[in-house]
């Protein structure tokens, strides 16, 4: 299942994601120290602390395509995780004398030119490269081949670990228990913040018991529990539609995603022309080809011509 799959990445890509993450909060081992911590605490490590105001720190920070999946219980609970080991690591490379000397302070100050630079663009950028409903509805306009699809259906659905689980999902749901609510409460999928809502797909977007018990489903009906290779799913059918083109206020981000970057690259263009124009700029020419590396190929124009071929010799009789 495309949509599901995601979630075999989400702890090896989280790991790597916090762990070179830039929290600058440790409080234990020797290493930097802040003031009052916000929030409440999550996790004590040997005498430091992680809290709540740290956790939702790190989650801001976190690429757009992973927050979703750290929303789920299962999320949260490998996020904190590997907050402790990078936490634990502080710690020893404290003690082992390493978060000091002057290559760790020209780094730091190397990254804080990236930062102030990123924060900079990011905010002139976010400002001047807006894209408006007249930029999208022509786009769209004038690319309706390309948001054709086939025949399509929405559903939604709890993902457990378990089969005990899924049936004690299961007969809450025939008490007369909130679909939505209870995908946001146990589904172990990064749907989960979204009540289990997977959204529109065609055939062969899913896995095949999958897709075989969603599309024997009625609008509004839901599945007995049908296992998978990602563990128990309880499926509920919200939608049916015929092929054809799909409708504007469905692929607005879509098509927002299509034009930004083209439009930020204008507006980058732009800041970079309007810096250097009240700029005084001197170039050392010399200085930077001394600097060595690969020399550029002479142009065909530079090339000497080769020489003609010399006549071959008389044999000699």
């Amino acid at each position: 299942m495309k949509i599901i799959t995601t979630t075999k990445l989400f702890t090896a890509t989280l790991c790597m994601v916090a762990l070179v993450g830039c929290q600058g909060s440790s409080t234990t081992g020797g290493a930097k120290t802040e003031g009052k911590k916000e929030g409440k605490v999550l996790a004590e490590v040997n005498g430091g602390s992680i809290t709540t105001g740290d956790f939702e720190r790190e989650l801001k920070n976190l690429p757009e395509y992973l927050k979703a999946m750290a929303e789920t219980p299962q999320g949260r609970k490998e996020m904190l995780d590997t907050m402790i080991i990078r936490e634990l690591i502080l710690q020893q490379a404290s003690k082992d004398g390493l978060d000091k000397g002057p290559e760790i302070e020209e780094k730091l100050q190397d990254l804080k030119k990236r930062l102030v630079v990123e924060s900079f663009l990011k905010k002139k950028v976010e400002v001047e490269s807006k894209v408006s409903d007249e930029d999208m509805k022509k786009f769209y306009e004038q690319n309706k081949d390309k948001f054709k699809s086939g025949d399509q259906i929405k559903a939604s659905h709890i993902l457990v670990k378990t089969e005990k689980e899924a049936k004690d999902i299961q007969a809450q749901l025939k008490a007369g228990g909130n679909f939505e609510e209870l995908a946001k409460k146990h589904s172990a999928d990064s749907s989960a913040a979204k009540g289990g809502d997977l959204g529109w797909f065609g055939k062969g977007s899913m896995v095949p018991a999958f897709e075989k018990a969603a599309l024997a489903l009625k609008e509004g009906q839901i599945s007995d529990i049908v296992k998978s290779d990602f563990g128990y799913h309880i499926i509920k059918l919200t939608g049916k539609r015929p092929a054809g083109i799909r409708p504007f206020e469905e692929v607005k981000d879509q098509i927002k995603g299509a034009i930004m970057p083209t439009k930020q690259q204008e507006v980058f263009q732009k800041i970079k022309e309007e810096l250097k124009k009240t700029a005084k700029i001197s170039v050392k020419e010399d200085v930077l080809n001394s600097m060595g590396g690969k020399k550029d190929e002479p142009k065909a124009d530079d090339k000497k011509p080769a020489e003609a071929p010399k006549p071959a010799e008389p044999a000699k009789k």
